[in-house]
């Protein structure tokens, strides 16, 4: 039992100090070779885990390691940030990154806070090079000292992108071309310079594998990349925020990139002013941004002719000209924060698909805009200051019918104008159809005008206003007559007691019964006749006013056919002007036959008011009451007429 206690010992023994050189081992690779002797010894157990930190690597292995002074940002089996990277440590990461040769895992590095010379900044460039990186981010870099030409070994390579911002140059002496030149024949598919004061960029010295250059916020000018025919693979160009100045300069820039699909021009000071400079683009361009410069209406002759989208948002365009080349290849149009005052049509853009314009100066949207552009699946049109109105009533209802095209309905569509409507929102405001259609108006206005003058006709033809107006008329032409010939005649003498009207069909009662009873015995009454007192010469219509006028009275003999006597209508008519003119009351009636109310044509109205409100005296059939009738006949005529010359109304000098 003893012995075998004993030998169990030395085995557990022997096992701890094997186990004890193994791990010494380990930690020895890990050290100085950096993982590579690890992920070769026991790749299987390391490679699938996330590294913490290097700083825990360090601290982990022999305490008598200096610290390596630069901060990891992120560690992981394909990805590497570090932070503070300076000349003090740069050996340490070149000699780190040395270690990841083609092959290696970690594919993305990135570099935060870079402060080196010229020559560790090559050093660093180049060991990445050769390693099996293939995206490297470098932020903030200043770049102390020392800038010279140097020789850099682009062959063998797996880095793909390299993108370097905020780039501080403190060497104001030396060559561009020798800082430039790097960059420029880097044989890389991505090239990032941004935000770094660049003023130029040399032109490849031999075709390049550019596919990619971003030079976003910096100096450049027209002079960059000009007459340049090594960028033939390049297919993205961004020189956002720069300082470009002429349109036709850049299109020459690009003549010769025969890949180049997307162009970004944004937020320059692109201009162009000459007409009759013509511009060259690349063929193949496809997608261009213009915004933000200061663009005018001429930059519609300058445009590459197969673009599919195009963005002039922020300039100064007040509309399209209808004389510009065709773009027929145009999907998408950016016109917003112009100066736009209508909504421009397709005839140039007849595969316009999206169209925006918002805050531009549009009153009122063109209603025939969907018709002439009726490729177009959205239009974003809002925070214009709409005048509400019927045209803009039109283009609502027309955006409707064709199924809802405008983007961002209806929140950013409200009303400008009238001050009352400012701030309704478009789909609250309506007016009637009639208030719009200017041809349903007019119609309208038509039938109503024709309405009112029938109605209008139709009561004067029922009330005989056309005999009122006439008779009026001549009344007062008669009456002028009478006051030019006599002057001095302020007022009419009366000559008769009475003025007797009737019809003719009536004259046997007037002449066998009226007459001789009241123009015999005592009480004599002298009466105007039209047979015997109207004066040759004059016209009718003056004798029944002048007898009218010197007559007391006026006895109308009313029968069936005294309504049916057109002279008596007259006679009647003056006869009751004399009534309210004069404020007398000097009308009798006597009623010879009854008058059935339907008898009386409407244009007697007259007389019907009279029957109903006066009192008339009705010739009695019965021949004993005759006496009476004729009592109150004298007794209503009773006047003393004033004394004069003796002659009749028909007498005359």
């Amino acid at each position: 039992m003893t012995e075998k206690m004993r030998s169990l010992r030395k085995f557990f023994l022997y096992k701890c100090l094997f186990a004890l050189t193994i791990w010494n081992h380990v930690s020895l690779s890990v050290e100085n070779e950096l993982f590579t002797s690890v992920s070769n010894d026991f790749g299987e157990d390391v490679s699938d885990k996330n590294i913490q930190s290097l700083s825990f690597l360090y601290s982990s292995s022999h305490q008598s390691k200096a610290n390596l002074d630069w901060v990891v940002i992120q560690n992981t089996t394909e990805s590497l940030s570090l932070s503070e990277i300076t000349n003090d440590n740069v050996k340490k990461l070149v000699a780190l990154l040395s270690n990841f040769r083609q092959g290696s895992r970690l594919q993305n590095l990135t570099l935060t806070n870079v402060a080196v010379d010229w020559d560790a900044l090559i050093e660093l460039l180049q060991t990445v090079w050769h390693s099996s990186i293939e995206y490297l981010d470098m932020d903030n870099v200043k770049q102390l000292s020392d800038i010279e030409r140097r020789h850099f070994d682009y062959s063998g390579t797996s880095l793909k992108a390299l993108t370097m911002k905020k780039v501080v140059l403190t060497d104001l002496y030396f060559s561009q071309s020798d800082l430039y030149r790097i960059f420029a024949n880097m044989n890389i598919a991505a090239l990032t310079i941004s935000e770094s004061e660049m003023i130029h960029m040399l032109c490849p010295s031999s075709n390049s594998p550019f596919r990619y250059l971003n030079f976003l916020k910096n100096d450049l000018t027209d002079l960059l990349f000009q007459k340049c025919e090594k960028l033939i693979q390049l297919e993205t160009l961004i020189l956002e925020r720069n300082k470009f100045e002429s349109l036709p300069k850049v299109s020459f820039m690009t003549s010769s990139m025969k890949s180049l699909k997307y162009l970004d021009m944004s937020d320059n000071l692109l201009s162009h002013d000459a007409a009759d400079v013509q511009c060259q683009w690349a063929e193949s361009l496809a997608e261009l941004d213009l915004s933000s410069n200061q663009l005018t209406d001429t930059v519609f002759e300058c445009l590459p002719v197969n673009v599919r989208k195009l963005s002039l948002q922020n300039n100064q365009i007040s509309s399209v000209p209808k004389g510009m080349a065709e773009l027929k290849s145009l999907e998408e149009l950016n016109l917003a924060s112009n100066r736009l005052a209508d909504l421009p049509g397709c005839s140039r853009f007849t595969s316009l698909e999206f169209l925006n314009v918002e805050m531009n100066l549009i009153f009122t949207p063109s209603a025939d805009f969907f018709q002439s552009c009726p490729r177009v699946r959205e239009l974003q049109a809002g925070h214009n200051p709409f005048k509400c109105s019927c045209e803009l009533q039109d283009f609502i209802r027309l955006e409707r019918q064709s199924g809802r095209k405008l983007f961002d309905w209806p929140a950013a569509y409200t009303c400008e104008y009238p001050e009352e409507l400012r701030g309704t929102q478009l789909k609250d405001f309506h007016l009637s159809e009639l208030a719009c259609n200017t041809v349903l108006l007019l119609v309208t206005a038509l039938l109503l005008t024709l309405v009112l003058v029938a109605v209008v006709a139709f009561l004067c033809i029922y009330l005989d206003v056309p005999w009122y107006v006439r008779m009026t008329w001549q009344w007062t032409q008669t009456k002028r007559r009478a006051w030019h010939n006599r002057p001095e005649e302020q007022e009419s003498v009366l000559q008769f007691h009475a003025f007797i009207s009737y019809s003719e069909r009536d004259s046997l009662w007037v002449k066998n019964e009226l007459i001789p009873n009241l123009e015999k015995g005592e009480g004599r009454v002298q009466l105007c006749q039209h047979e015997r007192n109207f004066i040759p010469g004059k016209t009718i219509v003056e004798n029944i006013i002048n007898c009218i006028e010197k007559s007391y009275k006026s006895i109308f003999v009313l029968s069936p056919n005294f309504v049916q006597s057109e002279w008596c209508h007259y006679e009647l008519y003056f006869a009751h002007h004399k009534l309210f003119s004069e404020n007398s009351n000097s009308l009798i009636l006597i009623l010879l036959e009854p008058i059935a109310p339907h008898v009386i044509p409407a244009r007697y109205h007259k007389l019907k008011a009279l029957m109903a409100k006066r009192t008339y005296l009705e010739w009695p059939k019965e021949r004993s009451k005759h006496p009476l009738f004729w009592a109150n006949l004298r007794a209503a005529i009773n006047f003393n007429l004033p004394t004069t010359d003796g002659k009749t109304c028909g007498e005359t000098d």
